[in-house]
């Protein structure tokens, strides 16, 4: 005999059922995309914010999934606090009571204004890396171009205020490089550059301790990052060249629930001083496969751009995986990390990828 179902349980099972749909979507979007070079995907959020979608003519509340687009606003109530991924390892984190807008999301060319309150750019790169984050504001034009650590407040109507506590910026209308340890304010008639004073360099906003606290969590949220998910995530690739860029990837972690800093050899760390111990040494796409084949070396620390075995230190690197000179000396040969056949870590005779990140995470 069927049994009838009354309206309100047929409206809660209903319910129910849409819930977890939306819950598998959110997760399989997620974990579809979890390696990726875009910017301006929301990977923290507290307290209240709402985005403005270019186009729309409302606000709305914002998302943990919202990836934003070009022309795009986020703003921000007084406890509110954002996080937005950069170029693969640079975040912006807004503060209480501010507004930023993504104006342009490519990597190449990546811009943000912001209108008014604090953000926080920790910009993670290796040494002599030329990053490329403009930034405006009501009162100025700047570029990040090192990595470091930076904080802007924008009062409107009255001045921005530029914070370099490590990294380089330059002045777009003067071309004026501000290196770490200087305070820049820009006034609609004035710019004024002064060193911190021991003050200035101890206090820290609400916002610079929330943003240290991110740094430390995805750090872990790296040294997370298992064997079995990077042999998922990269088994999937067959089309398209992930390794376009000179730094890494975004990586989506699925037990820690957001995106952290996936690099392509050792030796990468945030500018707070937090290791990004777990990362893909720089293996290549092969003929019928993915990463088949040699060992094969990526620009180090602080070398150029070379990508074909040999380092713009004056380093060089034989199929073998031997080195001499640079960084490379100090670092062991690897191995492939995947076969290309069936998608398993290739061995490694001495093992010493997996000792080093363990020594590194210590």
């Amino acid at each position: 005999m069927r049994k009838a179902f009354s309206l309100p349980a047929l409206f809660t099972l209903s319910a129910a059922f849409i819930l977890c749909c939306s819950s598998v979507i959110f997760a399989q979007n997620r974990e579809k995309f979890v390696i990726s070079a875009k910017a301006g995907g929301i990977n923290a959020i507290s307290g209240q914010a709402d985005v403005h979608a270019k186009g729309q003519s409302e606000w709305q509340q914002l998302s943990i999934t919202d990836d934003l687009d070009a022309g795009d606003r986020v703003r921000t109530a007084n406890d509110g606090r954002v996080e937005i991924l950069l170029n693969p390892g640079s975040y912006l984190r807004v503060g209480g009571d501010s507004e930023v807008e993504l104006s342009n999301n490519t990597l190449d060319n990546l811009e943000l204004r912001l209108l008014r309150g604090t953000a926080i750019v920790e910009a993670t790169g290796a040494d002599g890396l030329e990053l490329n984050i403009n930034i405006s504001t009501p009162h100025t034009k700047l570029a990040i171009v090192r990595q470091g650590l930076y904080r802007l407040n924008v009062v409107p109507n009255d001045a921005t205020e530029l914070i370099v506590r490590k990294g380089r910026v330059i002045l777009s209308d003067s071309h004026t490089k501000v290196k770490g340890g200087n305070k820049v304010v820009f006034s609609a008639t004035n710019v004024t550059v002064a060193k911190l004073t021991k003050e200035e360099k101890k206090v820290q906003e609400p916002v610079e301790n929330w943003s240290k606290e991110r740094a430390e969590t995805l750090a872990k949220a790296n040294r997370r990052i298992s064997d079995r998910m990077l042999t998922s995530a990269f088994s999937s690739f067959r089309d398209w060249d992930p390794f376009g860029r000179p730094n890494g990837l975004w990586f989506y972690n699925r037990d820690v629930r957001c995106y952290t800093f996936l690099p392509f050899y050792y030796g990468w760390g945030s500018p707070y001083g937090n290791s990004y111990s777990t990362s893909v040494y720089g293996p290549y796409f092969g003929v019928g496969g993915f990463l088949t084949g040699a060992r094969h070396s990526w620009p180090q620390s602080g070398n150029g751009n070379s990508s074909n075995g040999s380092s713009g230190n004056g380093g060089s690197t034989s199929s073998g995986g031997s080195s001499s000179g640079g960084t490379h000396a100090s670092r062991p040969a690897q191995s492939p990390i995947f076969d290309g056949g069936n998608g398993r870590r290739m061995p490694n005779p001495d093992n010493g990828g997996r000792v080093q990140r363990k020594i590194m995470d210590q």
